[in-house]
């Protein structure tokens, strides 16, 4: 039997959500004149707002505007020593460390980009990472546009459902513990054995007491 723990990542074991932060800090590296663009990411938020675009446009426009085409590798791994040192909730990395002494293999489950949430995952000893996919140039280098669906939702879980055929593990040779604090993970709570509901936002408090989810709070 496969022991599958399987956590989301923003404002679940992190403190706060990883994009901003992220933008800001590449930005403020690569090229600082784009912070003056910050105003027109006010629309793009908008724009989101209005339903008038997607969370997936949504994160290619914020990519586009605020770091352009160029993506040191130097500046991911920057923000993920950064995130790792003040970013992560201590009582997330004691249950991470807790599954991994009782046996279970970890994923990482978040509409973040793979690009630096697997640095992130890295530095918390997690290998199994499935997220949101950047296109990658022929030079190696990270366009802004999404590969394939945006890793959120159904989405999520259906990336989940891949991974575990790419690694051949099969359902119902499966238990699988999933944490998350938000509502759009439902399908991948209703995928697990153990679901919790950690650091739950008001919707996801209210569908985890309708189903009888157990509840956590790391912070």
């Amino acid at each position: 039997m496969h022991k599958l723990a399987i956590y989301d990542m923003d404002k679940t074991i992190t403190r706060k959500p990883t994009v901003a932060p992220f933008l800001i800090h590449a930005c403020w590296r690569i090229a600082p004149w784009r912070l003056l663009l910050v105003p027109l990411m006010m629309f793009t938020s908008l724009a989101y707002v209005l339903k008038l675009m997607d969370r997936a446009r949504l994160k290619e426009t914020s990519l586009a505007i605020m770091i352009g085409r160029n993506m040191p590798e130097s500046v991911v791994k920057s923000l993920a020593d950064e995130t790792v040192a003040h970013n992560i909730l201590p009582k997330a990395l004691a249950q991470i460390n807790a599954d991994r002494a009782a046996g279970y293999q970890q994923v990482l489950a978040t509409a973040s980009l793979r690009f630096y949430s697997a640095e992130i995952a890295a530095r918390l000893g997690i290998q199994n990472v499935v997220a949101t996919e950047n296109i990658r140039r022929e030079d190696g280098s990270i366009a802004p546009w999404i590969e394939g669906e945006n890793c959120y939702g159904a989405a999520k879980l259906s990336k989940v459902k891949q991974w575990m055929a790419a690694q051949g593990i099969a359902r119902d040779q499966a238990h699988i513990r999933f944490y998350t604090d938000h509502v759009s993970d439902a399908p991948c709570l209703e995928f697990a054995d153990e679901p919790f509901a950690t650091n739950a936002h008001g919707p996801l408090q209210k569908l985890a007491t309708e189903r009888g989810w157990p509840m956590l709070d790391w912070h």
